[in-house]
């Protein structure tokens, strides 16, 4: 009777980790209490009251008798069999006694990217347990290959206002038909429904066709990653509730910070996310000792950055996180010990699975540390190390062609610093023969070593002397 209750409980986590269906939770049916302003369904003696500027498309499941009722100017009513509206008649009503006006909510706040209006369902619409496999913020909003199911026999209204011109889905299923090829969502946007039921600038596209890439497909969300975090924050108080730890992790495609343990894995073109996702539930994380375990693990767009600033490109990389509900100190302790059976996995049997690195951080009530996966594949380092060799030759290459001469680098003086403190050094003198005059052509004279002339008395670095053609030096010799 216990494998047969493990066997169950395995089976469970895997339904939950291959579901790809969201239903949409929040209606804009007649019947539905919270709808109403006043929080009940209005009653025979109540006047029913639709704001006549707003948008509306509302289901009626029942008929229903009424003292009066006003219309929206664009709207409709969807019936069910036997439904309908009928006039009061005045006959006595048990616990409708107010006769009160009764206004339907504002249902144009419902928001497409908000993730509290999702829930996973199974392929066939039942709402899937809440179990030990969860997605990261971004992921709770339906994906590029997600089926979208909208309850049968409900209306709603979706505000899909989105920073992506096109949302793309692979189904859609309203009133119980499902929408999977271009042309039969084409065919529904053409219908009276779909403007009252979406509005906002994003427009969907129905492919009909799942993830081509086995080793998994971004969910691509990350555009409106704004938009979801504000609706989560709005929802939550405006601000991330206060982590038990002391340096939190922030996992791609998360809003807050959260406590316990994350994985990056680098993975090569044998890597399948489905096959790897279940391993770690069948071989991990369905012991006993990780009862408490909760994780996430998918395909995410990390960035590359030159130098750790500038923006450089997007790398795809398989992120798991890992959360436990320790309290106090022991918060995130079960999760590291879990994300360290898993690096120990890969250890061993990474290539086998497609994986070339892994990288692991814990965050804990206690202590912070991070690890980097020791675990890098033997053609990995053998790329590492061609790559080096391949730079040491060329590098060489640049020497020798150097000192034989048939390669001649460019000369690049930097000033220094401490050039700046050398003295300044004088210009020498243009000439130190004076000028000539035209009007006398005579060689200078010839001045004995020993004595000193008045035109060397001036200063050196000023050795000018002038020759007077009226003056004669040897006549006034005695």
């Amino acid at each position: 009777m216990k494998r047969l209750f493990f066997l169950l409980g395995v089976l469970q986590l895997l339904a939950a980790a291959t579901a790809v269906y969201k239903q949409w939770i929040p209606n804009t049916n007649f019947e539905t209490a919270s709808n109403w302003e006043k929080g009940r369904v209005p009653c025979a003696s109540d006047v029913v009251h639709f704001e006549k500027n707003k948008v509306i498309s509302v289901f009626v499941r029942s008929p229903h008798a009424l003292t009066d009722m006003y219309l929206p100017l664009n709207g409709e009513f969807v019936l069910a069999s036997g439904a309908g509206f009928a006039a009061f008649d005045g006959s006595w009503d048990p616990g409708c006694d107010s006769g009160a006006t009764v206004r339907f909510a504002d249902a144009e706040h419902h928001a497409w990217f908000d993730p509290t209006l999702w829930q996973d369902v199974s392929p066939g619409g039942e709402l899937e347990p809440s179990g030990r496999i969860f997605s990261v913020d971004e992921e709770r909003v339906p994906c590029r290959y997600d089926d979208v199911i909208f309850q049968p026999e409900t209306s709603f209204r979706v505000n899909v206002d989105s920073s992506r011109r096109v949302i793309h889905l692979r189904s859609i299923s309203l009133m119980g038909q499902e929408l999977s090829s271009p042309e039969a969502w084409a065919g529904y946007l053409r219908g009276p429904s779909a403007p009252l039921q979406f509005h906002g600038n994003g427009t969907f596209q129905v492919m009909g066709t799942g993830c081509p890439d086995k080793s998994g497909c971004a969910c691509g969300n990350a555009p409106d990653s704004h938009r979801i975090c504000a609706a989560l924050l709005r929802a939550s108080g405006r601000q991330c509730p206060v982590p038990a730890c002391q340096s939190p992790l922030q996992p791609l495609g998360h809003c807050c910070g959260v406590c316990g343990a994350t994985i990056n894995l680098d993975f090569t073109p044998d890597f399948d996310l489905q096959k790897y996702r279940d391993r770690l539930v069948q071989a991990l994380l369905s012991q006993p000792k990780y009862a408490s375990m909760r994780m996430a693990i998918s395909k995410v767009h990390k960035a590359q950055t030159f130098l750790g600033v500038i923006p450089r490109s997007s790398t795809p990389v398989i992120q798991i996180v890992l959360i436990d509900d320790g309290a106090g100190a022991q918060t995130g302790t079960t999760a590291g010990q879990l994300a360290a059976d898993i690096m120990e996995d890969i250890a061993q049997h990474g290539e086998a699975l497609g994986i070339s690195s892994g990288k692991m951080e814990v965050a804990t009530g206690s202590t912070f540390s991070g690890q980097v996966g020791s675990h890098v594949l033997s053609r990995i380092t053998a790329r590492t190390i061609l790559g080096l060799l391949f730079g040491l030759l060329l590098l060489g290459g640049i020497l020798f062609l150097y000192r034989k001469g048939k390669l001649r680098l460019p000369t690049l003086r930097l000033p220094w610093p401490w050039d700046r403190a050398e003295e300044p050094v004088s210009p020498e003198a243009a000439s130190d023969k004076g000028f000539d005059n035209p009007m006398f052509d005579v060689e200078p004279p010839i001045a004995d070593p020993g004595e000193e002339t008045p035109q060397e008395m001036a200063p050196k670095d000023h050795q000018v002397f002038y020759l007077n053609p009226l003056y004669d030096a040897s006549e006034t010799e005695i």
